[in-house]
């Protein structure tokens, strides 16, 4: 494993336990309401489209606004045949002293070809790696399917997806930012109305809420825990991606063999090693550390029906973090927690999604694309099944 955080093997092995994620791993919580109502960003199921960005909440004593912008326009061109790219840029708040990240804006400035957006910190000596990254790669910033592309950096901090509106964490909350750190902005852009040519550029940003005040802080970390995705072709479907080992191939070619490998290594570590194809699947993880959870989010792609969190399931003290009985890609935002929720080491977290292969035939965006065997992947057409839970180490 090359990194610790991803979005396919590299997120599957560094969540098997589910770690915390901390200062050298892989989008915000609050105690009451920590990402206000979910607005849409565009039409249900992937539609995208314009975007308004709401009036920022109110600073609070100690705070500031930062708003940080790519620095130069990017016009994505998906690689080897696919439709999207993940594209890393470097964005530099300019800390000289210890802060703390109490909320954050993503404001996509080309919302038709922005899937989503996640935010690393990065530490000073990984800042030098991705300054070199950025200059021996053409164009703005560099390619990175996964995580930040920066080895064994790379703390999960912010995100944005389709409904996600403005993240405000609680009364002494946050995220912390040591002196010198940077952050990298990975940017998933889909090109499936351009059929993955070059289309129109992007120059998105972020406006973070920052606390310089951190005597009376405590750090946030966000919790990762993926199942897998064996969905099936249905019975009126067929083609070569139709076939499972062709499927995982192609995912591999347009994305690299450690995104490639997600899908056996969730087979590996939620089952007993053999892919069981359905439309529901589910993944049991248990907790490595205490913690205190005050939100959670699920993220699928346009496949995806349903998804559901669960702690210790199927037990006396059974409880649902998150049901989410009808997905809509495009209302991902953060649901907070009526109350926080201790998590003990050694308590089952239980991760559930629902997708249906179905809605190929009723989405413009895949009618066009040859029908597959979904597992995971990290373009639009692949899928996904990933739970996130914020909070802090008890």
């Amino acid at each position: 494993m090359r990194r610790t955080t991803g979005v396919g093997k590299r997120l599957v092995v560094g969540v098997a336990i589910l770690a915390m994620v901390g200062a050298s791993a892989a989008c915000g919580g609050d105690e009451a309401d920590p990402a206000g109502p979910a607005e849409s960003s565009g039409s249900p199921h992937g539609g995208h489209g314009s975007f308004s960005p709401p009036s920022e909440q109110p600073l609070r004593a100690g705070e500031r606004f930062v708003t940080l912008e790519m620095p130069q326009p990017y016009t994505p061109v998906a690689p080897n045949g696919g439709t999207d790219e993940y594209r890393c840029f470097l964005v530099d708040p300019g800390l000289s002293a210890k802060a703390f990240l109490t909320g954050s804006q993503f404001l996509p400035q080309n919302a038709d070809i922005v899937h989503h957006a996640i935010f690393f910190r990065i530490s000073p000596a990984g800042v030098r790696q991705a300054r070199q990254l950025d200059e021996r790669t053409s164009g703005e910033g560099w390619q990175c399917f996964g995580d930040s592309g920066v080895d064994g950096d790379g703390a999960w901090v912010a995100h944005w997806a389709p409904g996600a509106n403005e993240v405000l964490l609680g009364e002494g909350l946050g995220y912390e930012m040591p002196p010198g750190s940077q952050l990298v902005m990975q940017v998933h852009y889909n090109l499936l109305a351009t059929a993955g040519k070059a289309g129109s550029a992007d120059q998105s940003s972020i406006r973070l809420r920052l606390a310089d005040d951190s005597s009376a802080m405590t750090p946030l970390h966000t919790l990762l825990a993926p199942a897998p995705v064996e969905l099936p072709c249905t019975a009126q479907e067929s083609g070569p991606l139709c076939d499972r080992d062709a499927a995982i191939k192609d995912v591999s070619h347009r994305f690299g063999e450690d995104v490639g490998s997600a899908a056996a290594e969730l087979v590996r570590m939620c089952g007993n090693g053999k892919p069981v194809p359905g439309t529901t699947q589910h993944c049991d993880l248990p907790a490595r550390d205490a913690a205190t959870i005050y939100a959670t989010a699920g993220h699928m792609h346009l496949l995806g029906r349903a998804i559901k969190i669960e702690l210790n399931p199927d037990t006396a003290g059974a409880s649902t973090l998150l049901d989410v009985p009808r997905y809509n890609f495009d209302d991902q935002a953060i649901r907070p927690l009526d109350r926080p929720v201790k998590i003990k080491k050694g308590d089952v977290i239980r991760v559930t999604c629902t997708h249906d292969a179905g809605l190929r035939k009723m989405l413009p965006q895949l009618q066009k694309l040859p029908p597959r065997y979904a597992v995971w992947g990290d373009g639009t057409s692949d899928e996904m099944c990933l739970g996130l839970l914020i909070g802090t180490r008890s």
